[in-house]
């Protein structure tokens, strides 16, 4: 089950994953940039082939859609241990919002309506990735990514480029 949403971005019931993506219900995801300790490098990933949405694409954030009941920092620290083997410690600092937006978008032909809620976290330490998310990683400067970016047939998920600008210096 995961959160369903209203257009205007309140939490309004529960709904099954595949019931939402296949009738395109409004949900919310959270996702995390993470940056070097000295923000000079930003994590960028590929998502594995298997996954029921933008399989096989980049991204530079990890995450993933809310619970019913769950605020989005908790789904964005939930997913940043998860996917990326990050764990943000009870008392430490947890990761800092950025920006948010609505993606009312299209995939594998059928709508996909997302709000979104973007935060930020350094990280100098060791990252593990959850084999069945993750396929690969790496760290870019924010110009390397712009770079891959201005490339429109590079595979980058759609819904992070709503606000790829806010999250890139």
């Amino acid at each position: 089950m995961i959160a369903l949403y209203d257009a205007v971005g309140r939490e309004i019931g529960a709904e099954e994953r595949s019931v939402v993506y296949a009738e395109g219900l409004w949900h919310a995801s959270a996702g995390v940039l993470v940056r070097s300790g000295d923000g000079a490098r930003v994590y960028v990933h590929r998502r594995t082939d298997t996954k029921s949405v933008f399989a096989g694409m980049h991204d530079c954030l990890a995450g993933g859609v809310v619970e019913p009941g769950e605020h989005p920092a908790d789904t964005a620290v939930r997913e940043l241990a998860e996917e990326l083997g990050i764990a943000i410690e009870s008392g430490t600092a947890r990761p800092v919002p950025l920006t948010s937006a609505s993606w009312d978008g299209e995939w594998a032909g059928r709508p996909l309506r997302c709000h979104l809620f973007a935060y930020e976290v350094r990280w100098d330490g060791p990252i593990r990735h959850q084999p069945e998310e993750i396929a690969d990683g790496w760290w870019w400067t924010d110009a390397q990514l712009r770079s891959h970016l201005d490339d429109p047939a590079w595979p980058f998920v759609p819904d992070t480029r709503v606000f790829i600008a806010e999250l890139l210096r």
